[in-house]
Order: structure tokens, then sequence, then C-alpha cells
């Protein structure tokens, strides 16, 4: 299935053709600053499937931890992927970013201990205090 997405301003678009994977809540504290949000919602996904359809020079990472690259819209900010030294072969995305419907659902929580303590979880998902 083909999946399309962009940034807020719509310069950076981009497209997966292929499966997404380990679709999950993210609560750590890197993930709520980037989004600005209690969590993200994210999958992986093949990079080998994922192609910038416009805008790839508008894209700057920013190395959150060792070997970890957060990629955003250097225009809107909007954050599009991250991708990892150690697994090249793997992208996460925040399912936002989405046009289209993944047809995909988180199956858990991670990092619940250290969420952000004004939001409740109140669905019946697993949790787990760390990935």
């Amino acid at each position: 299935m083909t999946q399309r997405g962009s940034c807020l301003c719509r310069r950076v678009q981009y497209q997966i053709d292929g499966l997404l994977t380990d679709v999950l809540n993210c609560h750590c504290s890197m993930c709520r600053k980037l989004h600005a949000s209690a969590f993200r919602t994210r999958a992986k996904v093949a990079s080998k499937d994922w192609k910038w359809i416009s805008g790839e020079e508008f894209v700057k990472f920013y190395e959150s931890s060792s070997g970890e690259h957060k990629g955003f819209c250097s225009e809107c900010g909007s954050s599009l992927l991250t991708r990892f030294d150690e697994n090249p072969e793997v992208f996460g995305f925040p399912l936002g970013t989405l046009d289209t419907d993944p047809g995909v659902q988180a199956q858990r929580h991670v990092f619940v201990g250290s969420k952000a303590p004004w939001y409740h979880i109140t669905d019946q998902l697993p949790q787990h205090d760390e990935y």
C-alpha cells in the first residue's frame, strides 16, 4: 500500500511504498519536546521504501542522541523521520505527517515511566516503562 505525507508548509513531501511496522506511542521526553505533545505516535518503515517527492533540500537533520538523527523541515519545523547510524535499513517516522490513512494503529505505549505528568493514558494498550 502506498502512503503519502508532507510537512505543515507542504514544501517537503514523501511517499512510502511498503509496510508500516512497530507502531507505538512514545512518551519519552525527547519525543514530547520534538512534537510539543504528550507523546508521538510513530511507525517503522524500510528505508528502501521511503522516497522524497519534493523538498528534500529543505530537510535538515539534528543528532538528538549518538547515532540517531531527527529529520525536520527547515521552513516550518515539522518532524518527518528519524534515521539510525546502526540500522540504516529502517526509518522511524511520526504518523502525524501522513496525508493518507495508514490503516494501522498504535499497539503499545513506551517510555511511560517518563510520560508527561499532566497526561493520563486512558486506552487499554500495553504500557512499558521503557522501550
